[in-house]
């Protein structure tokens, strides 16, 4: 049996970062990825979708910074985030958070970063093993770290197994292995397959490489540009975001499972009064783009799919975790990170921030040999952010496009009273509105920073 310091299952951000730290650390680390093809990757990789880009402040949540990156990561430095709604639209060009990263920020070729990441873990010692599926981790609490026997043995689908004194989980936000590796240390009314997979607790995400015109490029080209109250659903939102050469990646987010009749037509930009059901992404794209630009563009001949980027033809459809972020059973050596620990929100869409951050806990502690400090070392790096997504997403949970409407009405009036663009500063001199959006803002975040763990590591039974 192959012997390790450190498994990790998983071969993102998270778990790159992981074995990246592991391997610096001193420790034989080895990544277990299952690869996928992309058109846009040469060779097998992580499951992995180009996010939305990395804001100033996730550069030091992240400890990584763009200058590192190979040439082709960076697509775009932004300077702004557009939100609109059905009639009003703000626009923030400072996240108002001390960064060391100058700019606002910047879209990245998703690929290339995870490759970038594969290859620093490999420079500093680390294996990373693609193309090898895990069915599932063996562990025996009782073996001490340093013993003749592994704590841990990790089948793989080819009957081979590795044994390791530490796992890292980073297999993302479906949770192929962790949800099974979780119910061991789990009562069975409390199992996490069933809290963490459910239908109402996840969102599908769908985008599509479109080359855009060049009189378009150029106002979005440094941009984030997100429209809210357009679609039906919690956190159901499409946008634009750039790439180079007038690529940009137009697409949606939603939850899985809508009933149409819950739901005014009438009330929604993207809906058509004659919809039997929630329409596809696709369907979602081609409105957005008519809607937008159909008075000035024929957009199937000026807004071209780009068939040789993303996962395939073009498109990319993935899952996102809508659910909070959960505690690790480390007492038996194992860690949670990135996607597969709840980092990824619906409500901003990215998560490779937080995944790096995680995972790079995760690898150090292991290299250390005690992995017990990690469910505080994870909260003092991400919690702040982790609280301020699920409290937005809480607050804007049963917004209809009216709702919308006066929020965004109200942080644009914020921000017009901010010169430094930030959005929280200024509210007392922007109207009742704005005053109501600061209010609710600071008691829902308080009340989620007392219970934003969705498994807190009390539940575990070792």
């Amino acid at each position: 049996m192959e012997r390790v310091d450190v498994a990790i299952v998983g071969g993102g951000p998270a778990g790159s970062a992981a074995a990246h730290a592991a391997a610096t650390g001193g420790a034989d680390a080895i990544v277990l990825e299952k690869g996928v093809p992309r058109a846009d990757r040469d060779r097998l990789g992580p499951d992995s979708t180009d996010a939305a880009g990395i804001l100033d402040y996730w550069v030091d949540i992240m400890g990584i910074h763009p200058d590192e990156f190979d040439d082709g990561v960076v697509q775009r430095e932004l300077n702004r985030a557009e939100f609109r709604g059905p009639d009003e639209s703000a626009t923030l060009t400072s996240t108002g958070i001390d960064s060391s990263y100058d700019e606002f920020g910047y879209t990245f070729h998703r690929a290339r970063f995870d490759d970038w990441l594969r290859d620093r873990a490999e420079d500093a010692g680390a294996e990373y093993r693609a193309g090898v599926s895990v069915r599932g981790v063996d562990t025996d609490p009782a073996i001490s770290p340093g013993s003749d026997e592994p704590r841990h043995r990790v089948e793989l689908a080819s009957g081979e197994t590795v044994g390791a004194e530490f796992v890292v989980l980073a297999d993302g936000p479906q949770r192929t292995v962790t949800n099974k590796v979780l119910d061991e240390y789990l009562p069975a009314d409390a199992a996490a397959s069933d809290r963490l997979a459910s239908r109402t607790a996840n969102h599908i995400a769908y985008q599509e490489y479109r080359r855009v015109p060049e009189e378009v490029y150029e106002e979005v080209n440094d941009a984030l540009v997100f429209w809210w109250g357009v679609m039906p659903g919690e956190t159901a939102y499409p946008w634009i975001f750039p790439n180079d050469d007038r690529v940009c990646r137009i697409g949606l987010t939603m939850p899985i499972g809508l009933d149409i009749d819950e739901f005014d037509r009438d009330d929604y930009a993207l809906l058509d009064a004659d919809d039997e059901s929630i329409p596809q992404g696709g369907e979602y794209v081609r409105r957005l783009l008519e809607w937008q630009y159909g008075d000035e563009y024929d957009v199937e001949e000026d807004f071209p799919l780009v068939e040789d980027a993303g996962k395939r033809n073009g498109t990319e459809t993935y899952p996102i975790s809508s659910t909070r972020p959960i505690d690790s059973p480390t007492e038996a050596g194992i860690a949670v990170t990135g996607g597969a620990m709840g980092t990824t929100s619906a409500f901003h869409e990215g998560g490779d921030h937080v995944a790096v951050r995680t995972g790079a806990i995760a690898g150090e502690l292991a290299a250390a040999g005690d992995m017990v400090p990690y469910n505080r070392r994870w909260k003092e790096a991400i919690g702040d952010e982790i609280v301020r997504n699920v409290t937005m997403a809480d607050m804007v949970a049963d917004y209809d496009p009216d709702d919308w409407n006066r929020i965004i009405g109200a942080a644009d009036a914020m921000l017009a009273a901010d010169a430094s663009g930030g959005l929280l500063s200024q509210p007392y001199r922007s109207g009742w509105e704005s005053v109501k959006l600061l209010l609710g803002y600071k008691w829902n975040k308080r009340r989620v920073k007392k219970d934003y763990v969705g498994i807190d590591e009390s539940e575990y039974v070792y």
